[in-house]
Order: C-alpha cells, then sequence, then structure tokens
C-alpha cells in the first residue's frame, strides 16, 4: 500500500488519482493506468495465420516460426494448408497473414502489393531457391554428355514410360509448384512429356531408385533440399536466365532464375500491434539451417514442432537475434 504521507502538496491531480485508484483496490484486481495499457498492447501477439505450403522445406520454416511465436511470444498461430497462388489470395480474404517463403510469383507481387496494396515486402528469407533439371550421378557418370542439353533428345528413349508414350518421360513433382517445364520442352524443341509425380517425396522416391536401381530418371528439383546431401543430383544447365526470357508462360527457352526466398506479410498485419511483426521481419536463416529442420521432419519422422526446438536449443543466439534480444 502506498503511505500518502510521504508525498508532498506538489502531487498533480493525476498522480493523486491514480494513487486513489491502487489504494481503493487493495488485495483485489489491479486497476490498469493508460500507459500500462498501451504497453500490454505493443507486447502482446495475438493470432497469426501463416500458410503453410507442401514441401517439407516449407514445412521447416513453419515449425521454427511457430514453435518461436507460440513459446517465447504468446501467440496463437494458426497454420494454412495452402498452395502457393492461393496463398497470395488470403491477403485478399484476411485467411493468410504471412507468407514464409516465396519463390518469384512476379505476377502476384504486382497486383497484392503494388496495385492493390494488401501485402508488403518482407525481404529475404536468407535461404537461395534454385530450380532446375536434374539426374542421378550414376548417370552422369554413364552418359556424360548427358549434362548437355541439346543431347537429350539423344537419349529420350531411355527415359520413355507408359505415361509418356513415344516421348522420354521428365518427372515433376505436385502440379501446384512453380514449374516452366511443359513450355521449355516446346521452346527447346525437346522429344518429352512432363509427368507430374504428384508431390515432392514421389520426386525423391524416383531419384534414389534411380540411383540404387540404375534406372534411368530425368527431373524437376530444387534447393534448398535436404535430399542432395543423401543423393548429390546433377543437375542439367539450360540456355542462361535472361530477364523477360520467361514472360511467355507457354514456349520458353531459358534456365529457372535464381531466388533470393523472401517473406510477404499483410498490410494490415504489418501495421498491428502484434509482437511478431519484429520477428516476422528478422526471422532469417540459411539454406543449411534449413535443411537440417527438414530432414528431422523428412528421414527422422519427428513432428515439425520436435524438429524445430532440436534445432532451436542448438541455436539460441540466432533466436535471441530474432526476438531482438
Amino acid at each position: 500500500m502506498y503511505d500518502l504521507g510521504k508525498f508532498t502538496r506538489k502531487l498533480t491531480a493525476t498522480l493523486v488519482a491514480a494513487v486513489f485508484a491502487i489504494v481503493i483496490t487493495g488485495c483485489g484486481e489491479k486497476v490498469s493506468t493508460a500507459s500500462e495499457a498501451s504497453a500490454s498492447s505493443q507486447s502482446s501477439c495475438g493470432t497469426i495465420k501463416v500458410a503453410n505450403n507442401p514441401w517439407v522445406g516449407y514445412e521447416a520454416n513453419m515449425g521454427v516460426f511457430e514453435y518461436v511465436a507460440k513459446k517465447e511470444l504468446g501467440c496463437d498461430v494458426v497454420a494454412k494448408q495452402l498452395y502457393e497462388e492461393v496463398s497470395w489470395q488470403g491477403f485478399q480474404t484476411g485467411d493468410v497473414d504471412i507468407i514464409l517463403e516465396n519463390w518469384g510469383h512476379e505476377a502476384l507481387a504486382k497486383k497484392y502489393i503494388n496495385d492493390l496494396k494488401l501485402a508488403v515486402d518482407l525481404g529475404s528469407l536468407g535461404t537461395k531457391g534454385i530450380i532446375g533439371w536434374y539426374i542421378a550421378p550414376w548417370m552422369a557418370e554413364k552418359y556424360p554428355d548427358i549434362l548437355d542439353w541439346h543431347n537429350l533428345n539423344k537419349y529420350s528413349d531411355l527415359f520413355k514410360t507408359s505415361e509418356s508414350g513415344n516421348k522420354g518421360a521428365f518427372l515433376d513433382g505436385d502440379p501446384s509448384y512453380s514449374s516452366n517445364d511443359e513450355a521449355l520442352m516446346k521452346g527447346l524443341k525437346l522429344n518429352f512429356k512432363v509427368v507430374y509425380t504428384g508431390s515432392e517425396d514421389a520426386l525423391v522416391t524416383a531419384f534414389r531408385k534411380s540411383q540404387a536401381e540404375k534406372f534411368p530418371v530425368i527431373g524437376y528439383f530444387y534447393a534448398p533440399h535436404w535430399f542432395l546431401s543423401e543423393i548429390p543430383l546433377k543437375q542439367i544447365p539450360l540456355p542462361p536466365y535472361t530477364a523477360g526470357c520467361d514472360s511467355d508462360p507457354n514456349i520458353m527457352a531459358c534456365d529457372y532464375p535464381a531466388y533470393d526466398l523472401n517473406k510477404v506479410a499483410s498490410k494490415k498485419f504489418m501495421d498491428s500491434n502484434s509482437s511478431a511483426v519484429a520477428f516476422v521481419k528478422n526471422f532469417n536463416w540459411t539454406n543449411a539451417d534449413q535443411n537440417e529442420v527438414a530432414r528431422s521432419i523428412a528421414v527422422d519422422k519427428l513432428s515439425r514442432a520436435d524438429a524445430a526446438k532440436l534445432w532451436i536449443d542448438k541455436h539460441p543466439e540466432v533466436v535471441a537475434k530474432w526476438l531482438g534480444k
């Protein structure tokens, strides 16, 4: 309790009122002052709706972001299982606050960031994205000239399947992934048919079988990905990417660009008082970091929360930096 006898007559009416409010509450609930209420509002997190796209590297991002937001900031994190392009629509419907790993999507960025001004580019996640065409190491050793794309038609018969008919089968993953492969087959005049395996796991299984059984497989793959440390797939370079070479979605003759993977958030969320605003701005890690967590999920079969905790416990200084400590 306060001893009013210690206060001088210079106390302002506001301070006297504040003291009186505290005295009359006694041992009951404390009455918050305006400044305390403001501070509480600034430090609260609230509910965050985060897009969770269907590949294990994104799941690793999601796990670590979610774990820190919950354990350190008291956030209620809602993981929204969405495809890449659908995630952007969530900025307009209010279903998505954050996309943690964006792979280009210039048209969507223009629409939601520049035109509608519903989203904000938060800069680099720190991971570097590479999409390309790959074969297993044994194929590169047995057919060294296959690494020159000009020679692919010479080998197309090796890759024929019941699904590809009289063309070589070129394997893609989930149809929702960013892929130019059908347009590239036309632009480069290659005798291959794109066959969708349906998932990231199916691609991994196909390349693993290729290496183990010397079975011919060519397909789409990408980094960051933990699998490349298990089997160092060999990339087939295509004609170098130049600005605008992929402007026609129906026919292309250039490689994928390199991606500095970035974060995107709704403007409404960024203008809120959530303590997670500063966190998502600071959230930044490397390909190796992401691969470590992703491997724990995919190979060791840990939940994303357990995989995240394992990594976080080994890197407290990184988490402290994210939280501005």
